[in-house]
């Protein structure tokens, strides 16, 4: 899924073997090259010469696994983003990106589902089912229920989209906890809203702690359903494609700023699987900077209940919107951390290149929030 506008990213380190210790004074295990028996031995091993073993791969977390051992490699880079940037472990690195398919202005993302995804459940068939006839019931609930706020202003549209976004992340049985303060700027002004984007989950996490306006591709509107509902709250479309149109779309989304509207959006104009990020595209900063509003930055985190990052909502590659769907409905719970930023605000000197990389640094090592509400 591709929502707009982002350049430069982090990736998380390989992981190294763990080195073993044998104590001394102890019988150890001593392999036989030719053979590869082990022969037993309460005398000090001889010397040997060092041998070079490889790392071991690294297998992704998969969720439900009951000996909990396995780590997603996705553990490093959202929890600890190192510079410069390294090779993920499970996929290619990402190319500059003058030499990236459709060159530098098209959105583009190295991540797969068969090189960035968990294996796909086998299991949860009847946990799937009640999920789905829940998130219908919400659908349904939103058809009747939004045009209707939408003719009663924003007094009334907007709790009514925070409590259908909470309903959809219940239905699918993602638990939403938020740290730090509200979006919105104390003072009313606008603010652009920014994040990385790796699932559909990130959408309604964001739409149900504020009445956020998503900044989305064009081909959302023509989506069954979804199109016409994000079409009916507001939602601007773009054509990420089309460079001449990008002026008016700096235009408008300006003039919501000064409105005081809280514009979201997703800088890397599409999703990556969340082990390693995209670059963030600068315009929809110059919009922020015309209309003199503040950048809030969000950082979401997607985990197994015990708190292992993991892929397995990830939304990447030739995936369609019912698969990713379907796989996170067919999983026992994931739980969905949003950590509110402070306010980047841009100074009167101040480019896109520099308030997108302040942003996205904000974005990418969230300062600890003391405090946590579950919703």
């Amino acid at each position: 899924m591709t929502v707009a506008a982002g350049p430069e990213g982090d990736a998380g380190a390989p992981l190294r073997p763990r080195r073993r210790f044998r104590p001394r004074g102890r019988a150890s295990a001593v392999p036989v090259p030719s053979a590869g028996a082990a022969v037993l031995s309460s005398a000090p091993p001889a010397p040997a010469a060092p041998v070079v073993v490889p790392p071991a791969p690294v297998v992704p977390a998969v969720v439900g696994d009951p000996r909990g051992a396995v780590h997603h490699p996705a553990r490093a880079a959202l929890r600890t983003p190192v510079h410069p940037l390294v090779d993920h472990p499970t996929h290619p690195p990402a190319p500059p990106a003058s030499r990236r398919p459709g060159g530098p202005w098209a959105a583009w993302s190295p991540c797969t589902p068969q090189e960035c995804l968990p294996p796909r459940a086998t299991t949860g068939t009847l946990r799937l089912a009640r999920r789905t006839a829940a998130l219908l019931s919400v659908l349904a609930v939103a058809v009747t229920v939004v045009p209707v706020a939408a003719l009663l202003g924003p007094r009334v549209l907007d709790p009514v989209l925070r409590a259908l976004h909470r309903a959809v992340l219940r239905a699918a049985g993602i638990r939403l906890v938020v740290r730090g303060g509200p979006l919105a700027p104390a003072d009313g002004r606008g603010a652009l809203v920014v994040a990385d984007h790796t699932s559909w989950i990130d959408i309604p996490a964001l739409g149900a702690i504020g009445p956020v306006t998503m900044l989305a591709k064009r081909e959302v509107r023509d989506w069954p359903l979804i199109g016409a509902l994000a079409a009916r709250i507001g939602t601007l479309f773009v054509h990420r494609e089309g460079l001449s149109r990008l002026p008016g779309t700096v235009a408008t989304c300006a003039d919501a700023l000064r409105d005081g509207t809280l514009v979201g959006v997703f800088p890397e104009a599409t999703t990556w699987c969340g082990a390693i990020s995209g670059d963030y595209r600068r315009a929809p900063f110059q919009a922020a900077i015309d209309a003199g509003a503040p950048v809030r930055p969000v950082t979401v985190a997607i985990t197994t209940p015990d708190g292992r990052p993991t892929t397995a909502a990830a939304f990447v590659g030739e995936q369609t919107l019912g698969d990713t769907v379907g796989r996170v409905l067919r999983l026992p719970g994931l739980v969905c951390e949003v950590t509110v930023g402070e306010l980047v605000e841009p100074g009167p000197h101040t480019d896109r290149r520099a308030l997108a990389a302040r942003a996205r640094d904000r974005v990418r090592h969230p300062r600890p929030a003391t405090t946590a509400t579950a919703v």
